[in-house]
C-alpha cells in the first residue's frame, strides 16, 4: 500500500514544491545584485514558472518510471535466482538448482550466478552453525527450491511468467485455464472501474484535455495485457526489441512478462497524473469575456495583460530615475541646480515647441515687425 500512496503523494505537491526552488535559485545567479526581480504574476514570472515546471513534470515521470524498474530489479525472479536463462529446459534448472545447492566449483557459470554460488556457499546449511544463520540459510534453499519445482511445472511455469509470485498462492488452480479465469477475475473490475471513472468524468467536464492520449494507452495496456497473458509464448515486443535491446546495449536484465506488464501499468498511471498536470500548462486559457468587433466588447485577458505591461514599465521606470539620480543623493544644491535645469529644459523644448504656443507667439511677433516666425501659423 505504501509503496502505492506514495508516488501519489509525491506526484501531489513535489512538482510545485521543487519548480519553486528552482525558480528561486534560477533568479539568483541569472538577475545580477540590485536588480528587481520578476514579481509573482508578472508575465515574466508565470512565463519562467511554466517552462521550469513543465520540465519538473517531464523528469519526476521519468524518475517515477526508473523507480519502478529499479524495484522490480531489487526484487530478482527465479531464473536469475538458479543462474539459468529465460528459456532454459528441465535439464538447466535442475543444473543449475544441484550447482547452487550442492556448490561443485568444477562447473562454470555467467557473472551473475557466480554471485548466487557464492551466497550459496555462505548458507549452507551443513556449514552454518549458528541458529539464526541456519534459519537464514534454510529460507534461502528454500527459495531456491520453490525456484526450481516452479519452473519444472510446465502449469505453475506458466503462471509466473505471466502473473509473478503471487499466482503460486493462488487456490484451486490446477491448469492454465484455471489461472487464466483467476487472473481476468482478479485484475477485470479493476480495468471495468477505470474505464467507468474515466467515462464520468468525461461526461462531467473533468480532464478534458488529453483525453484522446488516456484513452489510447488505457487501450495499448489492455490489449497487452490480454495478448500476454492469452498466449503460449512471450509477446514478440519483449522477446524481439525490449530484451535483446537491453542485452545488447546495458547491463539490465531480461524482464518476464509480468515484469514488463507491471512496469506498463505503473507507467500508464504516472502518464496519466503527468497529463492532468500539464494540461493547465499546456491548453489555451479561454477569454473570461467574450470579444466581438461589432459590438465593442473587451477581453478581460488583454486588459489584464495591459495591466501588467504598465506595472512593469512602471517599475522599470522608476528603477532608472533611481540610478540616474544616484550621484545627487545627499547634494541639496545638486538636486535644486538638477531641477532649475529641468524646468528650463521643460520649457525651451515642451513648451515652447508647442504648436499653438509657438502659432501665439508668431502672432505677437507679427504685429511688431514685419515676418513672422518660420513656425508661426495662419499669418496674413
Amino acid at each position: 500500500m505504501s509503496a502505492t500512496l506514495l508516488p501519489l503523494i509525491g506526484w501531489t505537491f513535489l512538482p510545485n514544491l521543487v519548480t519553486g526552488w528552482i525558480q528561486s535559485i534560477y533568479y539568483g545567479f541569472s538577475i545580477r545584485a540590485g536588480d528587481p526581480k520578476p514579481q509573482p504574476g508578472s508575465l515574466k514570472y508565470v512565463k519562467h514558472r511554466r517552462r521550469i515546471l513543465l520540465i519538473v513534470i517531464v523528469s519526476y515521470l521519468l524518475y517515477t518510471i526508473y523507480e519502478v524498474d529499479d524495484q522490480l530489479r531489487r526484487q530478482g525472479n527465479f531464473y536469475e535466482s538458479l543462474g539459468v536463462a529465460h528459456n532454459a529446459g528441465d535439464r538447466a534448472i535442475k543444473t543449475g538448482f544441484r550447482r547452487l545447492y550442492l556448490h561443485h566449483p568444477s562447473y562454470t557459470l555467467e557473472f551473475f550466478a557466480l554471485t548466487k554460488i557464492f551466497r550459496a556457499a555462505r548458507h549452507h546449511p551443513d556449514k552454518v552453525t549458528a541458529a539464526g544463520d541456519q534459519s537464514t540459510s534454510g529460507a534461502y534453499f528454500v527459495h531456491l527450491k520453490l525456484a526450481q519445482d516452479t519452473l519444472l511445472n510446465p502449469t505453475k511455469r506458466f503462471a509466473y511468467d505471466r502473473f509473478g509470485p503471487d499466482a503460486l498462492d493462488w487456490q484451486h488452480c490446477s491448469s492454465i485455464g484455471d489461472y487464466l479465469f483467476q487472473a481476468l477475475s482478479k485484475f477485470g473490475p479493476t480495468y471495468l472501474g477505470a474505464g467507468i471513472m474515466m467515462t464520468i468524468l468525461a461526461i462531467t467536464g473533468y480532464l478534458q484535455w488529453g483525453r484522446f492520449w488516456r484513452y489510447l494507452f488505457s487501450a495499448l495496456l489492455l490489449l497487452l495485457e490480454f495478448y500476454t497473458i492469452t498466449r503460449p509464448y512471450w509477446p514478440p515486443l519483449l522477446s524481439n526489441a525490449i530484451n535483446p535491446a537491453f542485452t545488447r546495449l546495458t547491463s539490465h536484465p531480461p524482464l518476464l512478462p509480468f515484469q514488463l506488464l507491471v512496469l506498463a501499468r505503473k507507467t500508464t498511471l504516472s502518464i496519466f497524473i503527468a497529463l492532468s498536470q500539464l494540461a493547465p500548462l499546456l491548453q489555451p486559457k479561454p477569454s473570461a469575456l467574450p470579444t466581438s468587433s461589432s459590438s465593442g466588447g473587451i477581453d478581460l485577458q488583454q486588459l489584464n495583460r495591459i495591466e501588467q505591461i504598465t506595472q512593469a514599465n512602471e517599475l522599470e521606470t522608476t528603477r532608472l530615475l533611481g540610478l540616474d539620480m544616484a550621484p545627487f543623493i545627499g547634494d541639496e544644491h545638486g538636486i535644486d541646480d538638477l531641477k532649475t535645469r529641468l524646468t528650463g529644459w521643460l520649457v525651451q523644448n515642451t513648451i515652447r515647441n508647442d504648436p499653438e504656443v509657438r502659432d501665439a507667439m508668431g502672432k505677437v511677433m507679427g504685429r511688431r515687425r514685419l515676418g513672422a516666425p518660420a513656425g508661426a501659423r495662419n499669418l496674413r
